[in-house]
Protein backbone atom coordinates (compact mmCIF):
# COMPACT_ATOMS: atom_id res chain seq x y z
CA UNK A 1 0.00 0.00 0.00
CA UNK A 2 1.54 3.70 -0.84
CA UNK A 3 0.95 5.75 2.06
CA UNK A 4 -1.87 7.94 0.61
CA UNK A 5 -3.95 4.30 0.34
CA UNK A 6 -3.00 3.53 3.88
CA UNK A 7 -4.44 6.72 5.50
CA UNK A 8 -7.50 6.15 3.23
CA UNK A 9 -8.20 2.76 4.10
CA UNK A 10 -7.44 4.20 7.60
CA UNK A 11 -10.09 6.65 7.83
CA UNK A 12 -12.86 4.43 5.87
CA UNK A 13 -12.38 1.98 8.95
CA UNK A 14 -12.55 4.75 11.76
CA UNK A 15 -16.47 5.30 10.41
CA UNK A 16 -17.44 1.81 10.03
CA UNK A 17 -19.34 -0.45 12.48
CA UNK A 18 -21.51 -3.84 12.21
CA UNK A 19 -24.14 -4.65 14.14
CA UNK A 20 -24.41 -8.12 15.21
CA UNK A 21 -27.50 -10.17 15.69
CA UNK A 22 -29.17 -11.88 18.85
CA UNK A 23 -30.04 -14.78 17.32
CA UNK A 24 -26.56 -15.53 15.64
CA UNK A 25 -25.27 -16.86 18.81
CA UNK A 26 -28.15 -19.70 19.60
CA UNK A 27 -28.73 -22.74 18.23
CA UNK A 28 -30.29 -22.52 14.75
CA UNK A 29 -31.52 -25.21 12.09
CA UNK A 30 -32.75 -25.68 8.91
CA UNK A 31 -36.65 -26.89 8.07
CA UNK A 32 -35.59 -30.51 8.46
CA UNK A 33 -33.61 -30.23 11.64
CA UNK A 34 -32.26 -28.24 14.63
CA UNK A 35 -28.66 -28.76 15.20
CA UNK A 36 -26.93 -27.86 18.65
CA UNK A 37 -23.28 -26.78 19.87
CA UNK A 38 -22.46 -26.87 23.39
CA UNK A 39 -21.33 -23.11 23.38
CA UNK A 40 -24.19 -22.05 21.46
CA UNK A 41 -26.00 -19.29 23.87
CA UNK A 42 -29.29 -20.36 26.15
CA UNK A 43 -30.35 -16.96 26.86
CA UNK A 44 -29.96 -13.08 26.34
CA UNK A 45 -27.65 -12.96 28.72
CA UNK A 46 -25.47 -15.07 26.63
CA UNK A 47 -26.00 -13.87 23.94
CA UNK A 48 -25.40 -10.41 24.68
CA UNK A 49 -21.94 -11.63 26.53
CA UNK A 50 -20.82 -13.75 23.19
CA UNK A 51 -21.75 -10.23 21.44
CA UNK A 52 -19.59 -7.81 23.79
CA UNK A 53 -17.04 -10.35 23.05
CA UNK A 54 -17.00 -10.19 19.31
CA UNK A 55 -16.82 -6.41 20.10
CA UNK A 56 -13.77 -6.42 22.45
CA UNK A 57 -11.50 -8.58 19.58
CA UNK A 58 -13.05 -6.49 16.34
CA UNK A 59 -13.80 -2.81 17.73
CA UNK A 60 -16.64 -2.29 15.58
CA UNK A 61 -19.46 -3.88 16.97
CA UNK A 62 -20.81 -1.85 19.51
CA UNK A 63 -24.42 -3.17 18.88
CA UNK A 64 -26.37 -6.07 18.98
CA UNK A 65 -29.82 -6.45 16.66
CA UNK A 66 -32.99 -8.51 19.04
CA UNK A 67 -35.53 -10.37 18.43
CA UNK A 68 -38.72 -9.17 20.47
CA UNK A 69 -40.36 -12.51 21.08
CA UNK A 70 -37.05 -14.48 21.37
CA UNK A 71 -35.40 -11.77 23.53
CA UNK A 72 -37.83 -10.27 25.86
CA UNK A 73 -39.82 -11.80 28.31
CA UNK A 74 -43.73 -10.76 28.76
CA UNK A 75 -43.45 -7.92 31.28
CA UNK A 76 -39.22 -7.29 30.95
CA UNK A 77 -38.42 -4.15 31.96
CA UNK A 78 -36.71 -2.82 28.41
CA UNK A 79 -34.63 -0.50 29.79
CA UNK A 80 -32.77 -3.88 32.20
CA UNK A 81 -32.03 -5.37 28.97
CA UNK A 82 -30.51 -2.32 27.93
CA UNK A 83 -28.73 -2.45 31.17
CA UNK A 84 -26.99 -5.73 30.82
CA UNK A 85 -26.00 -5.08 27.71
CA UNK A 86 -24.04 -2.20 28.67
CA UNK A 87 -22.73 -3.94 31.07
CA UNK A 88 -21.36 -6.48 28.57
CA UNK A 89 -19.82 -3.81 26.69
CA UNK A 90 -22.71 -3.23 23.95
CA UNK A 91 -25.76 -1.86 23.40
CA UNK A 92 -29.21 -2.51 22.16
CA UNK A 93 -29.30 -1.92 18.25
CA UNK A 94 -32.28 -2.55 15.78
CA UNK A 95 -35.64 -3.88 17.03
CA UNK A 96 -36.92 -6.90 15.21
CA UNK A 97 -41.02 -7.59 15.57
CA UNK A 98 -41.56 -11.48 14.97
CA UNK A 99 -44.73 -11.53 12.46
CA UNK A 100 -44.45 -15.00 11.14
CA UNK A 101 -44.00 -17.35 14.15
CA UNK A 102 -47.44 -16.94 15.97
CA UNK A 103 -49.89 -19.81 14.68
CA UNK A 104 -52.52 -16.86 13.65
CA UNK A 105 -49.71 -15.85 10.90
CA UNK A 106 -50.85 -19.28 8.91
CA UNK A 107 -52.24 -16.93 6.15
CA UNK A 108 -49.81 -13.87 6.93
CA UNK A 109 -49.57 -10.56 9.49
CA UNK A 110 -50.57 -7.77 7.72
CA UNK A 111 -51.41 -9.10 4.44
CA UNK A 112 -53.90 -11.16 6.55
CA UNK A 113 -57.18 -10.84 4.77
CA UNK A 114 -58.73 -11.17 9.16
CA UNK A 115 -58.49 -7.94 10.54
CA UNK A 116 -57.87 -9.13 14.00
CA UNK A 117 -54.34 -10.75 13.03
CA UNK A 118 -53.61 -7.39 11.38
CA UNK A 119 -54.46 -5.63 14.15
CA UNK A 120 -52.86 -8.07 16.44
CA UNK A 121 -49.57 -8.07 13.93
CA UNK A 122 -49.50 -4.26 14.31
CA UNK A 123 -49.88 -3.77 17.64
CA UNK A 124 -46.77 -5.89 18.03
CA UNK A 125 -44.76 -4.03 15.85
CA UNK A 126 -46.49 -0.82 18.66
CA UNK A 127 -44.62 -2.66 21.81
CA UNK A 128 -41.77 -3.54 19.57
CA UNK A 129 -41.14 0.27 18.80
CA UNK A 130 -42.32 1.25 22.60
CA UNK A 131 -39.25 -1.27 23.55
CA UNK A 132 -37.56 0.86 21.01
CA UNK A 133 -38.08 4.22 22.38
CA UNK A 134 -37.06 2.57 26.00
CA UNK A 135 -33.94 1.43 24.90
CA UNK A 136 -32.91 4.13 22.27
CA UNK A 137 -32.77 2.21 19.45
CA UNK A 138 -32.57 4.22 16.30
CA UNK A 139 -34.39 1.00 13.95
CA UNK A 140 -37.36 -0.89 13.49
CA UNK A 141 -36.57 -3.95 11.52
CA UNK A 142 -39.01 -5.55 9.46
CA UNK A 143 -39.23 -8.51 7.41
CA UNK A 144 -42.22 -10.37 6.54
CA UNK A 145 -43.26 -13.96 5.93
CA UNK A 146 -46.32 -13.19 4.03
CA UNK A 147 -47.30 -14.37 0.46
CA UNK A 148 -49.24 -16.81 -1.11
CA UNK A 149 -48.46 -20.31 -2.82
CA UNK A 150 -50.92 -20.43 -5.52
CA UNK A 151 -52.75 -18.68 -8.71
CA UNK A 152 -55.72 -17.31 -7.72
CA UNK A 153 -55.54 -18.12 -3.36
CA UNK A 154 -55.63 -14.25 -2.58
CA UNK A 155 -56.16 -10.82 -4.48
CA UNK A 156 -52.78 -9.83 -4.56
CA UNK A 157 -53.63 -5.56 -4.50
CA UNK A 158 -55.52 -6.21 -1.77
CA UNK A 159 -52.68 -7.78 0.22
CA UNK A 160 -50.71 -5.33 -1.23
CA UNK A 161 -53.47 -2.40 0.36
CA UNK A 162 -53.55 -4.21 3.47
CA UNK A 163 -49.53 -3.66 4.13
CA UNK A 164 -49.88 -0.20 3.17
CA UNK A 165 -51.96 0.99 5.59
CA UNK A 166 -50.29 -0.90 8.34
CA UNK A 167 -47.18 0.73 7.25
CA UNK A 168 -48.46 3.84 7.95
CA UNK A 169 -49.74 3.03 10.98
CA UNK A 170 -46.11 1.66 12.16
CA UNK A 171 -44.39 4.74 10.93
CA UNK A 172 -47.23 7.30 12.60
CA UNK A 173 -45.79 5.60 16.10
CA UNK A 174 -42.27 6.15 15.60
CA UNK A 175 -40.60 8.24 17.66
CA UNK A 176 -38.69 11.30 16.14
CA UNK A 177 -35.18 9.63 16.34
CA UNK A 178 -36.42 6.43 14.90
CA UNK A 179 -35.92 4.83 11.21
CA UNK A 180 -38.56 1.97 9.58
CA UNK A 181 -36.51 -0.81 8.03
CA UNK A 182 -38.42 -2.40 5.19
CA UNK A 183 -37.10 -5.57 4.28
CA UNK A 184 -37.48 -7.63 1.16
CA UNK A 185 -37.71 -11.37 -0.02
CA UNK A 186 -38.05 -13.02 -3.51
CA UNK A 187 -39.62 -16.54 -2.04
CA UNK A 188 -39.76 -18.28 1.05
CA UNK A 189 -42.06 -19.59 2.65
CA UNK A 190 -44.39 -18.10 0.47
CA UNK A 191 -43.17 -19.21 -3.08
CA UNK A 192 -46.28 -17.87 -5.83
CA UNK A 193 -46.14 -14.60 -4.79
CA UNK A 194 -44.33 -13.09 -1.62
CA UNK A 195 -46.01 -9.99 -0.61
CA UNK A 196 -42.38 -7.82 -0.36
CA UNK A 197 -40.62 -9.56 -3.17
CA UNK A 198 -38.05 -6.95 -4.07
CA UNK A 199 -36.78 -3.46 -3.75
CA UNK A 200 -39.25 -1.70 -5.74
CA UNK A 201 -41.73 -3.27 -3.90
CA UNK A 202 -40.00 -2.51 -0.54
CA UNK A 203 -38.88 1.00 -1.60
CA UNK A 204 -42.77 2.14 -2.98
CA UNK A 205 -43.87 0.53 0.43
CA UNK A 206 -41.51 2.56 2.45
CA UNK A 207 -42.39 6.03 0.37
CA UNK A 208 -46.18 5.58 0.79
CA UNK A 209 -45.50 4.77 4.68
CA UNK A 210 -43.08 7.87 5.72
CA UNK A 211 -39.69 9.84 5.09
CA UNK A 212 -38.22 7.72 7.84
CA UNK A 213 -38.95 4.68 6.40
CA UNK A 214 -36.15 3.32 4.53
CA UNK A 215 -35.52 -0.07 2.75
CA UNK A 216 -33.19 -2.98 3.94
CA UNK A 217 -31.28 -4.73 1.84
CA UNK A 218 -30.31 -8.17 2.61
CA UNK A 219 -27.50 -9.50 0.40
CA UNK A 220 -29.06 -13.39 0.75
CA UNK A 221 -31.98 -12.32 -0.48
CA UNK A 222 -32.20 -12.00 -4.21
CA UNK A 223 -31.84 -14.32 -7.46
CA UNK A 224 -28.54 -15.08 -8.64
CA UNK A 225 -28.77 -13.37 -11.63
CA UNK A 226 -29.46 -9.99 -9.65
CA UNK A 227 -27.23 -7.09 -9.86
CA UNK A 228 -27.11 -5.78 -5.71
CA UNK A 229 -24.89 -2.78 -6.08
CA UNK A 230 -27.36 -1.57 -8.87
CA UNK A 231 -30.30 -2.09 -6.66
CA UNK A 232 -27.79 -0.09 -3.91
CA UNK A 233 -26.67 2.51 -6.27
CA UNK A 234 -31.20 3.14 -6.64
CA UNK A 235 -31.45 3.51 -3.45
CA UNK A 236 -28.81 5.38 -2.90
CA UNK A 237 -29.47 8.04 -5.73
CA UNK A 238 -33.18 8.08 -4.23
CA UNK A 239 -32.31 8.45 -0.57
CA UNK A 240 -34.04 5.01 0.23
CA UNK A 241 -31.20 2.71 1.16
CA UNK A 242 -31.72 2.25 5.22
CA UNK A 243 -29.33 -0.71 5.60
CA UNK A 244 -28.25 -3.91 5.22
CA UNK A 245 -28.35 -7.39 6.62
CA UNK A 246 -24.62 -9.29 5.58
CA UNK A 247 -24.40 -12.37 4.45
CA UNK A 248 -23.06 -14.70 1.57
CA UNK A 249 -25.34 -17.54 -0.51
CA UNK A 250 -24.55 -19.89 -3.35
CA UNK A 251 -28.62 -20.00 -4.32
CA UNK A 252 -30.69 -17.61 -2.16
CA UNK A 253 -30.96 -17.34 1.40
CA UNK A 254 -27.86 -19.35 2.52
CA UNK A 255 -27.08 -17.25 5.24
CA UNK A 256 -23.09 -18.22 4.84
CA UNK A 257 -20.20 -15.93 6.39
CA UNK A 258 -19.55 -12.93 4.43
CA UNK A 259 -17.75 -13.61 0.91
CA UNK A 260 -17.50 -16.68 1.85
CA UNK A 261 -19.13 -17.30 -1.78
CA UNK A 262 -18.37 -13.85 -4.06
CA UNK A 263 -16.17 -11.36 -2.05
CA UNK A 264 -15.90 -8.92 -5.14
CA UNK A 265 -19.64 -8.67 -5.28
CA UNK A 266 -19.73 -7.11 -1.94
CA UNK A 267 -16.64 -5.39 -2.32
CA UNK A 268 -18.33 -4.16 -5.55
CA UNK A 269 -21.50 -2.76 -3.08
CA UNK A 270 -19.66 -0.88 -1.00
CA UNK A 271 -17.63 1.05 -3.94
CA UNK A 272 -21.39 1.91 -5.04
CA UNK A 273 -21.59 3.29 -1.26
CA UNK A 274 -17.71 5.51 -1.15
CA UNK A 275 -18.48 6.60 -5.03
CA UNK A 276 -21.62 8.21 -3.73
CA UNK A 277 -20.00 9.89 -1.02
CA UNK A 278 -17.34 10.79 -2.62
CA UNK A 279 -19.85 12.37 -4.98
CA UNK A 280 -21.68 13.96 -2.61
CA UNK A 281 -19.10 14.87 -0.10
CA UNK A 282 -20.29 12.95 2.98
CA UNK A 283 -21.09 9.44 3.87
CA UNK A 284 -24.57 8.37 4.16
CA UNK A 285 -26.25 6.93 7.34
CA UNK A 286 -26.48 3.30 6.42
CA UNK A 287 -27.09 0.26 9.18
CA UNK A 288 -24.84 -2.16 8.48
CA UNK A 289 -25.94 -5.51 10.15
CA UNK A 290 -25.39 -8.94 9.83
CA UNK A 291 -28.17 -12.05 9.90
CA UNK A 292 -26.59 -15.46 9.66
CA UNK A 293 -27.38 -18.39 11.76
CA UNK A 294 -24.96 -21.35 11.70
CA UNK A 295 -24.99 -24.28 12.20
CA UNK A 296 -22.04 -25.56 11.12
CA UNK A 297 -19.41 -23.40 11.99
CA UNK A 298 -18.89 -21.97 15.55
CA UNK A 299 -21.34 -19.09 15.94
CA UNK A 300 -18.64 -16.72 17.13
CA UNK A 301 -16.18 -18.03 14.81
CA UNK A 302 -18.57 -17.03 11.93
CA UNK A 303 -19.41 -14.29 13.48
CA UNK A 304 -15.96 -13.03 13.75
CA UNK A 305 -15.47 -14.11 10.21
CA UNK A 306 -17.61 -12.12 8.85
CA UNK A 307 -16.87 -9.14 10.66
CA UNK A 308 -13.08 -8.79 9.54
CA UNK A 309 -13.99 -9.36 5.90
CA UNK A 310 -16.24 -7.22 6.07
CA UNK A 311 -14.08 -4.52 7.34
CA UNK A 312 -11.60 -6.06 4.83
CA UNK A 313 -13.51 -5.16 2.13
CA UNK A 314 -15.09 -1.91 3.11
CA UNK A 315 -11.60 -0.62 3.36
CA UNK A 316 -10.81 -1.74 0.09
CA UNK A 317 -13.27 -0.36 -1.60
CA UNK A 318 -12.56 3.04 -0.26
CA UNK A 319 -9.23 2.65 -2.59
CA UNK A 320 -10.64 2.96 -5.35
CA UNK A 321 -9.85 6.22 -7.27
CA UNK A 322 -12.87 8.22 -7.87
CA UNK A 323 -11.26 10.65 -10.60
CA UNK A 324 -9.09 8.46 -12.52
CA UNK A 325 -12.84 6.24 -12.80
CA UNK A 326 -14.63 9.28 -13.59
CA UNK A 327 -12.28 10.40 -16.37
CA UNK A 328 -12.35 6.70 -17.75
CA UNK A 329 -16.07 6.77 -17.51
CA UNK A 330 -16.28 9.86 -19.58
CA UNK A 331 -14.20 8.62 -22.08
CA UNK A 332 -16.39 5.07 -22.39
CA UNK A 333 -12.55 3.63 -21.61
CA UNK A 334 -14.42 -0.05 -20.50
CA UNK A 335 -11.11 -1.54 -19.78
CA UNK A 336 -9.28 1.32 -17.62
CA UNK A 337 -12.51 1.61 -15.72
CA UNK A 338 -12.99 -2.16 -14.56
CA UNK A 339 -9.23 -2.34 -14.13
CA UNK A 340 -9.32 0.97 -11.61
CA UNK A 341 -11.48 -1.40 -9.54
CA UNK A 342 -10.06 -4.78 -9.50
CA UNK A 343 -6.94 -2.41 -8.41
CA UNK A 344 -8.45 -1.60 -5.74
CA UNK A 345 -10.36 -5.44 -4.51
CA UNK A 346 -6.44 -7.16 -5.07
CA UNK A 347 -4.94 -4.46 -2.75
CA UNK A 348 -3.46 -6.05 0.32
CA UNK A 349 -5.11 -3.81 2.93
CA UNK A 350 -3.91 -5.50 6.03
CA UNK A 351 -1.07 -3.09 6.58
CA UNK A 352 -3.73 -0.76 7.14
CA UNK A 353 -6.10 -3.01 9.39
CA UNK A 354 -2.82 -3.58 11.53
CA UNK A 355 -2.47 0.01 12.07
CA UNK A 356 -6.20 0.60 12.95
CA UNK A 357 -6.03 -2.32 15.50
CA UNK A 358 -2.77 -1.35 17.18
CA UNK A 359 -3.99 2.33 17.38
CA UNK A 360 -7.28 1.16 18.91
CA UNK A 361 -5.37 -1.40 21.29
CA UNK A 362 -6.86 -4.48 19.38
CA UNK A 363 -6.03 -7.94 18.80
CA UNK A 364 -3.70 -8.35 15.66
CA UNK A 365 -5.99 -11.48 14.60
CA UNK A 366 -9.28 -11.02 15.96
CA UNK A 367 -10.18 -15.08 15.27
CA UNK A 368 -7.00 -16.55 17.01
CA UNK A 369 -7.05 -13.73 20.02
CA UNK A 370 -10.51 -15.73 20.83
CA UNK A 371 -9.38 -18.81 20.35
CA UNK A 372 -6.23 -18.45 22.34
CA UNK A 373 -8.99 -16.79 25.25
CA UNK A 374 -10.21 -20.09 25.35
CA UNK A 375 -13.67 -18.19 25.22
CA UNK A 376 -15.77 -21.06 23.88
CA UNK A 377 -14.42 -23.94 25.79
CA UNK A 378 -15.42 -22.10 28.91
CA UNK A 379 -19.01 -21.20 27.30
CA UNK A 380 -19.86 -24.46 26.35
CA UNK A 381 -18.33 -26.32 30.24
CA UNK A 382 -20.61 -23.31 31.23
CA UNK A 383 -23.83 -24.04 29.38
CA UNK A 384 -23.80 -27.86 28.90
CA UNK A 385 -23.98 -27.54 33.03
CA UNK A 386 -26.79 -24.72 33.04
CA UNK A 387 -28.84 -26.89 30.40
CA UNK A 388 -28.55 -29.57 32.42
CA UNK A 389 -29.56 -27.96 35.49
CA UNK A 390 -32.68 -26.25 33.19
CA UNK A 391 -34.02 -29.22 32.15
CA UNK A 392 -32.83 -28.81 28.60
CA UNK A 393 -31.65 -31.95 27.29
CA UNK A 394 -30.75 -30.06 23.98
CA UNK A 395 -30.02 -26.21 23.02
CA UNK A 396 -32.20 -24.17 24.13
CA UNK A 397 -35.12 -21.71 22.15
CA UNK A 398 -34.88 -21.24 18.14
CA UNK A 399 -33.26 -18.30 18.57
Amino acid sequence: MTPAQLRRARAALETFAVETPSWGFADTGTRFGKFFQDAAAIDLGDKLADAGHVHALTGCCPTVAVHVLWDFKPGEDPKAVARLARKHGVKIGAINPNLFQDQCYKWGSFGNADAAVRTHALQHCIDSIAIGKAVNSEYLSLWFADGTNYPGQESIRDRKQRFEAALRECHRRLGPKQTMLVEYKPFEPAFYATDIADWGMALLLAKKAGPRAKVLVDTGHHYNAQNIEQIVAWLLDEDMLGGFHFNDRRYADDDLTLGSIDPYQVFRIFHEIHFFAADRGRLPKIAYMIDQCHNEKPKIEATIQTVVMAQELYAKAALVDHAALRRAQAKNNVVDAELILKNAFFTDVSPALAAWRKANKLPADPLAEHRRTGYAKTAAADRKRRRKELGLTQGGSFA
